[in-house]
């Protein structure tokens, strides 16, 4: 299948680089091409610019926002929260229309220092202002709740036995997308319902945040017991 995954940071990359593992043909989208090849600097993380990363995964191309989309048959956003509906206007609605959109971002306002603060909550959610946007696409919420390596190795931590949700209003697209994770390793996936769900996942942020910072590792997730 025929990916774009929208954003070069950390989370885009882990997408990006398991979706070619698996033998998908993917595009990773961005602002501005040359610059984003440009740019010689480690991020906020330490971790080395991208044009390093794709040294590493020639497979994977790099493209415009627009680019991406219009080549994509399903779309993965990865993109900052805060910049993800300028990103998705980038992409192109045309581009959007039809396609599965699994929504990966947080809505996270870093603007007043750390711990970053939610932008959206309780009677809304980034997912469904994506939803509302674009209502020809077929958005699913998913992976926001964990780190981007356990994303896309959820058996890397504690045996694979953690919880992922999803979020949707089209129950096909769930479906999809549901198989695409049980590819990644994830098998305790639970479907909280239509798009408006998307809210508690989103909410789950500031804890996982706590939990991080108390336990000093971004290397843990969460379990639902039954």
């Amino acid at each position: 299948m025929k990916i774009a995954v929208l954003g070069t940071g950390m989370v885009g990359q882990a997408i990006a680089g398991k979706l070619a593992e698996l033998g998908h043909t993917v595009t990773i989208g961005t602002r501005d091409v040359q610059n984003t090849l440009a740019n010689d600097q480690p991020n906020f993380y330490g971790n080395p610019p991208f044009r390093v990363w794709q040294e590493q995964h020639p497979q994977v191309q790099l493209a415009t926002f627009a680019e991406a989309a219009a080549q994509g048959e399903w779309i993965v956003n990865a993109t900052n929260g805060e910049g993800t509906l300028a990103a998705l206007h980038a992409a192109g609605a045309d581009n959007l229309a039809g396609k599965v959109l699994i929504d990966i971002a947080n809505p996270l306002d870093f603007s007043h220092g750390m711990p970053p603060t939610l932008s959206v909550c309780n009677t809304d959610s980034l997912a469904e202002q994506i939803q509302r946007t674009f209502p020809a696409a077929k958005v699913v919420k998913t992976l926001n709740t964990m780190n981007a390596n356990i994303m896309v190795n959820p058996n890397s931590l504690a045996g694979g036995e953690h919880t992922v949700f999803v979020s949707g209003d089209d129950s096909e697209a769930k479906d999809h997308v549901c198989d695409l994770l049980r590819s990644f390793g994830w098998r305790d996936i639970i479907d909280l319902g239509d798009i408006r769900t998307a809210r508690g996942p989103e909410m789950l942020l500031p804890i996982w945040l706590s939990l991080m910072n108390a336990l000093q590792s971004p290397l843990i997730s969460l379990r639902v017991v039954r």
